[in-house]
């Protein structure tokens, strides 16, 4: 069990930030590595031709053990619609082709198939919340012969709720079927092993549990795919474009591996260095070991929960590090606002009030946070 990592942070110890889900509070360490990124820009000089690839190729390596791919397989973006689109542009879709998605999934993992089905003559089918709660079985039980893509989260957002994507992942493969993944909930909290998954495409944004800056992110692109079309076409991404002197000796090749899809401006040093502390510090920390200390404490909260009355996704079917809280009346009117007021942050997303702890939160937290539901 990782101990309380308070320290790392800037919290104040009336501050029980229960919301990492929304946005992840940054490190000190990481807001000293976006400082450093900032100063090449305050002294431009310092920042040399190769800086622009230096940086961001240790991000990608970063990326790489994180999922235990190769940094070839990583593309830089800005967001995770940003690698949706990329996948949605370059995966096949025949008419009348089936695109599957889970009922109330996050949005910017909807449009683009969406679009992607009125541009091609295909469909979205949307597979309902299971009554058991059981995901993994609902998309198993899902799939068909012209089901051909894939395009599921591995954590529900709005309650925690478990999708085995090593299973889908098989199914989704015995049957010929593309696999998108969306894992802005889930990695750098969850174990995630690109060999054994084996997505076609994989994103994820920054910003949340990867604890770096907002506007960056990560894209996983299977070898199968690397010859695809980038969503834009920047100097960068071209061949040959570490030689400054060569730039209008104009270039049809790209850079090597998913490289192609990198974003343009991708070597924004404060952006790279600030997110590359945060994914060393995930990696020093050890993804398997925060799952299991932030799973060990939301049991206890789940429990106490369901001690009042309040409904949880059952624990065998729940991601261990999100929590969303049900009512038996409905959520109450301005219980958000009433918890901001106390210094107590979660979410309402959907039916449930969303509780998402992570490593800087203490007991004393949960228990502010308890006392105030029960007075309800």
């Amino acid at each position: 069990m990782i101990p309380n990592q308070r320290d790392k942070f800037d919290m104040p110890d009336d501050v029980a930030y229960l919301n990492c889900a929304y946005m992840s509070p940054l490190m000190h360490e990481v807001v000293a590595a976006a400082g450093k990124g900032v100063e090449f820009k305050q002294r431009p000089w310092t920042y040399t031709g190769p800086d622009f690839f230096t940086y961001s190729e240790a991000y990608r390596s970063l990326a790489g053990q994180l999922i235990n791919t190769n940094p070839d397989h990583i593309a830089i973006v800005p967001s995770a619609s940003y690698g949706l689109q990329i996948a949605a542009n370059n995966l096949p879709l025949s008419k009348g082709g089936e695109i599957l998605v889970i009922e109330d999934q996050f949005p910017s993992n909807i449009y683009p198939w969406q679009e992607k089905a009125k541009a091609c003559g295909g469909h979205v089918r949307t597979i309902p919340r299971p009554h058991d709660g059981d995901w993994t079985k609902a998309v198993v039980s899902a799939v068909q012969d012209h089901t051909e893509i894939l395009a599921l989260p591995a954590t529900h957002w709005a309650d925690g709720g478990f999708l085995d994507l090593e299973i889908i992942g098989k199914v989704a493969r015995d049957v010929g079927s593309a696999l998108v993944l969306d894992l802005t909930q889930s990695l750098g909290v969850m174990p995630f092993d690109a060999s054994k998954i084996r997505p076609d495409y994989m994103v994820v944004a920054g910003y949340k549990w990867l604890m770096g800056p907002y506007s960056l992110g990560f894209l996983y692109v299977d070898k199968k795919w690397h010859e695809g079309m980038p969503l834009e076409h920047n100097w960068m991404n071209r061949a040959g474009s570490e030689d400054f002197s060569r730039l209008v000796d104009y270039q049809d090749g790209f850079q090597a591996g998913a490289r192609r899809f990198d974003m343009g401006e991708k070597s924004n040093p404060a952006q790279l260095m600030s997110a590359s502390a945060a994914l060393t510090q995930l990696l020093a920390w050890n993804v398997e070991e925060i799952s299991k200390t932030l799973g060990a404490r939301n049991a206890k909260i789940a429990q106490q929960a369901r001690a009042m009355g309040l409904s949880v996704v059952r624990d065998d079917l729940r991601c261990p590090h999100f929590l969303g809280l049900g009512f038996p009346d409905g959520i109450p009117k301005g219980l958000a606002e009433t918890l901001a007021a106390q210094n107590i942050f979660v979410s309402i997303r959907g039916a449930s009030v969303r509780v998402t702890p992570h490593l800087y939160n203490t007991d004393a937290d949960i228990e502010r946070l308890m006392n105030v539901l029960k007075n309800l």
